[in-house]
């Protein structure tokens, strides 16, 4: 029995929950079908213990779920056992990071919006470094490295053999803001442009002349699953990244980010917007 289970076997669970309401079974009456306890069912739902990929195609046909795609996602997750490289923060970072970390690996593709800083994936050491810096209550320098340090690690999903596609949407001021100073601003937007220069980065600028825009003051980060239902919202926030799954939330922020990009420049007069930056620091 698990403890504390990850956020990806928390949302594992969720989508077995929604698929035996969505039948129309209580927990009781689909531990019937298998012929196991209750708190069997219970359990699988809430994260706490394991199910198998062979399991889960059975409660989906028992479920009447006729989407391939779905079921076979959902065994997937199933199948997953070895814990990546982020367990090894784990009694050093609030969990919710890890889930983070865990969510970005397996995603298929990272869309992104943000209006005052640099994307966490995108970020130099010394940039992300005065972020840390900044919050409430103050970290100690340990802490403040064990946060560095893992978004760097994090940003390895844009390097593997297979790098994860990304589409960031930056307002200007973003660009503008001057954390830890001139110089490592410069630096942080030359980062941005070499990055912009890779074929699975895509980058848009929104400047203040688009004036108002869909979306704005938020902070979007949207990573796509194998499926569209497995999708996941992180809204960055100041206690830590809040996550959003169900259909009508995935919706409403596929828009705003569709609606942000439409408000944005394409991605050659991005690059040339950021070059000018740069020129003025």
């Amino acid at each position: 029995m698990r403890s504390n289970p990850t956020g990806r076997q928390l949302r594992l669970g969720t989508e077995l929950r929604k698929l035996r309401e969505r039948a129309g079974l209580t927990s009781t009456q689909a531990s019937r079908l298998l012929g196991v306890q209750q708190n069997q069912i219970s359990n699988v739902e809430a994260g706490r213990a394991g199910v198998s990929p062979e399991r889960v195609r059975t409660l989906a046909c028992h479920y009447d779920c006729g989407d391939k795609a779905l079921v076979e996602a959902l065994s997937g997750m199933a199948a997953e056992r070895a814990r990546g490289w982020w367990e090894q923060y784990r009694e050093l970072l609030p969990a919710v990071l890890l889930d983070l970390a865990e969510v970005e690996h397996h995603a298929t593709r990272l869309r992104t919006a943000v209006t005052v800083h640099i994307p966490g994936l995108f970020q130099t050491t010394d940039y992300a470094r005065e972020i840390f810096r900044q919050d409430v209550p103050e970290m100690s320098p340990p802490d403040i490295e064990h946060r560095v340090s893992f978004r760097v690690k994090r940003q390895a999903v844009l390097y593997r053999d297979s790098p994860t596609p990304h589409r960031a949407i930056i307002h200007e001021a973003a660009l503008r803001m001057k954390f830890g100073g001139a110089s490592v601003t410069r630096t942080q937007l030359q980062h941005l442009l070499d990055m912009s220069e890779r074929d699975h980065v895509t980058l848009h600028v929104i400047p203040f002349d688009a004036g108002t825009f869909p979306g704005s003051g938020q902070s979007i980060y949207y990573s796509d699953g194998p499926v569209p239902q497995l999708d996941t919202v992180n809204l960055d926030q100041s206690h830590g990244p809040a996550f959003l799954d169900s259909e009508a939330q995935l919706d409403k922020y596929r828009v705003l980010l569709d609606r942000m990009e439409a408000s944005a420049l394409p991605p050659v007069e991005s690059r040339d917007f950021i070059h000018k930056v740069v020129q003025d620091l």
